[in-house]
C-alpha cells in the first residue's frame, strides 16, 4: 500500500491500525467515529440483582475493561457490590482479554476461562466449546453494541442470554475529523476507507446528514475502496447503499489489515 492513504474510523485500536498502515508504507488518515458513553441504568441493575439472587446465573462473560469497570462502579454506588461478588464466586467467569481480567483481578474475582490472543468472540467461543450450557443463565457484559455472533452461539447451545449494557457507542464530541474525511473522500484524496464496526458507518453518515451531503458521500465512496471487518459491519454498509470491496476472513484485525494491504498493493495510480 505504498503511499496510499487509508482512512481509519476505529477509536480504540486506531493507533495499532495506523502503525500497521505505516509499516506497510501507507498513510493513515485518522477520523475516529465512535465515543464510549456511559449507559448504566441503575434501576435495571437493581432489578437484575434481585432476579439473579432468586435464580443465579451460571456463567458471566466480561468483554471489555471499560464495561466491567462501569458495572462495578454502578454496584458500588448502589451498595450491591458484595452481592455481585457472591454471585460471581458461585458462577463460572469468562474474560475476553487482559483489560477485563485486570478489573476482575482487582476485585479478587476468580477467572475460569480466558480467551486467547487476539481476544475476539471466536476465542471466547473456543474456550466454551466443551462446556454444556443448556438451561444455563449466561450474563454477557455488552460493549458498545450487542454482540450478535456471541448471542446466537450461546442461544444455539441452549443458554438463556442476559445482556448488561454498561456503555454505548455514540458520536465523538469532536466530529471535525469525520467532516474532514467526508471532504477528503469527495476530493478523491482517500484510497481506502476501513470500517471496523457497524456503528462507524452509521455515525459517518449521521455527520454527513448534518450538512446534507449523504448522497455526495455515497457517490464519493463509490469511487473509493471500502473495507469491512466482517458480516455485521458489511450488513450496515449495504443498508446505507455502500459497496464493499474487501471483507476480512476471518473478521479479525490482523487478516483485515493484510487484506487491505493486498488490495492496495494491487492498485496503481
Amino acid at each position: 500500500m505504498k503511499d496510499k492513504t487509508v482512512a481509519i474510523l476505529e477509536s480504540r485500536a486506531r493507533d495499532q491500525m495506523a502503525g500497521l498502515v505505516r509499516k506497510y508504507g501507507g498513510i493513515p488518515f485518522l477520523a475516529p467515529a465512535l465515543a464510549e458513553i456511559p449507559d448504566v441504568d441503575a434501576a435495571h441493575i437493581v432489578a437484575l440483582m434481585h432476579d439473579w439472587s432468586a435464580t443465579p446465573p451460571g456463567l458471566f462473560i466480561f468483554q471489555t475493561g471499560v464495561g466491567t469497570r462501569a458495572l462495578f462502579s454502578a454496584t458500588d454506588s448502589l451498595g450491591l457490590t458484595a452481592d455481585l461478588l457472591r454471585l460471581l464466586d458461585a458462577a463460572r467467569v469468562v474474560v475476553r482479554g487482559p483489560k477485563p481480567t485486570a478489573v476482575l483481578r482487582a476485585r479478587k474475582v476468580h477467572i475460569d476461562f480466558a480467551a486467547s490472543d487476539p481476544f475476539t468472540t471466536h476465542e471466547v467461543l473456543a474456550e466454551l466449546q466443551d462446556t454444556p450450557l443448556r438451561g444455563t443463565r449466561v450474563v454477557v457484559q455488552r460493549y458498545g453494541e450487542p454482540n450478535l455472533e456471541l448471542q446466537a452461539a450461546l442461544a444455539s447451545k441452549g443458554a438463556e442470554v442476559i445482556e448488561i449494557a454498561t456503555y454505548r457507542w455514540g458520536l465523538p464530541e469532536d466530529i471535525a475529523p469525520l467532516q474532514r474525511l467526508i471532504d477528503a473522500v469527495g476530493r478523491d484524496e482517500i484510497d481506502l476507507v476501513a470500517f471496523t464496526s457497524a456503528s462507524q458507518a452509521g455515525n459517518l453518515f449521521a455527520v454527513a446528514k448534518r450538512t446534507n451531503v449523504e448522497a455526495t458521500l455515497r457517490q464519493s465512496l463509490d469511487r473509493t475502496l471500502v473495507a469491512s471487518i466482517g458480516p455485521v459491519c458489511s450488513a450496515a454498509l449495504r443498508k446505507l447503499d455502500v459497496r464493499i470491496d474487501i471483507e476480512a476472513q476471518p473478521p479479525k484485525l490482523g487478516p483485515f489489515m493484510d487484506a487491505i494491504n493486498r488490495a492496495l498493493s494491487n492498485t496503481h495510480g
